[in-house]
């Protein structure tokens, strides 16, 4: 009686619908907590399996390659990788090939499996097939029939196609040359170094602490994924001015970066060149190893 005189029960009325309201609201953000934490590791979950995928269907294409018409009978001659001396001792092989007729070398970059030049595909004929398996590569071939190869440069050039008395092969697609920036990008290791040819004269490199994955679930695990979100952005930032720092003060010929395939774009704007590496380790050591795998070539006879 002495509530309603008083108005206090209309006031805890509506108190409760108040209460019920905000539990309401808890249970919507708590579930939305959830669809985002759900989220963030989906995303994560699936870049790992594209990166499988992107293998598997590498390797079931050339199954259905070799499957098909006349690749079931064609296979490369041989397959090897170089890098350092042995890499110079087999360009400049190729080098020392030469032709009196003036259009009796061919030449030409192929980009991807579906831009193979139709000089390159009339001379090869049934064994185009491989020059598809092997793109991106500098492909050499002469009127011969003696030489025959798909090297896969580091840094590619523009696609081109020409017969000449001599193969170009740029020492710049193959081989570390002139001034220039590498470095390799992780979200929690970053380093980059300045090369004269293959001799490193500068080096910079940090990591930072950056939590694991968190799989708990609700508002912890929405917390913990924007805070590791967070320390990674910070991360790529001051990743991303190091690198910016380095192009501005140094005379560079190019600025090479390599890493992680989902932090790449974050500073793809400031390298000439970027690829992907597996490299792990501390920085100074990562960027030995990355260095180390950029620059091995592939050769494959055809």
């Amino acid at each position: 009686m002495i509530d309603r005189l008083l108005g206090r029960a209309e006031l805890k009325e509506r108190i409760e619908e108040l209460e019920e309201e905000k539990r309401h609201l808890e249970r919507r953000a708590e579930a939305e907590e959830e669809r985002r934490s759900d989220a963030v590791a989906d995303r994560q979950r699936a870049e790992e399996r594209v990166n499988e995928l992107e293998h598997r269907i590498e390797s079931l294409e050339e199954r259905l390659e070799r499957a098909e018409g006349t690749e079931e009978t064609v296979e490369f001659r041989r397959v090897s990788d170089r890098s350092g001396s042995r890499l110079t001792d087999a360009l400049e092989r190729f080098r020392a090939v030469e032709s009196d007729d003036p259009e009796g070398l061919l030449t030409a970059y192929v980009p991807d499996a579906d831009a193979v030049p139709a000089t390159v595909s009339d001379w090869l004929g049934d064994r185009t097939a491989l020059v598809r398996r092997a793109a991106p590569a500098v492909v050499l071939a002469d009127d011969t029939g003696a030489v025959s190869a798909a090297l896969t440069p580091p840094v590619e050039p523009e696609p081109f196609d020409r017969w000449s008395d001599r193969f170009r092969l740029d020492d710049a697609w193959f081989r570390p040359t002139g001034r220039f920036a590498f470095a390799v990008v992780r979200s929690d290791t970053f380093a980059v170094g300045t090369y004269e040819g293959d001799e490193r004269v500068a080096f910079e490199g940090f990591t930072t602490d950056v939590k694991e994955a968190h799989s708990k679930g609700g508002f912890s695990q929405g917390r913990f994924e924007r805070r590791r979100e967070g320390q990674i952005d910070d991360h790529l930032d001051r990743a991303d001015e190091a690198l910016a720092a380095v192009a501005a003060g140094e005379d560079l010929d190019r600025v090479i970066v390599v890493g992680e395939r989902s932090v790449l774009g974050r500073v793809r704007d400031r390298a000439d060149v970027t690829n992907v590496s597996d490299a792990t380790g501390k920085p100074k050591g990562a960027l030995d190893d990355a260095f180390r795998d950029f620059w091995r070539v592939r050769i494959r006879a055809i």
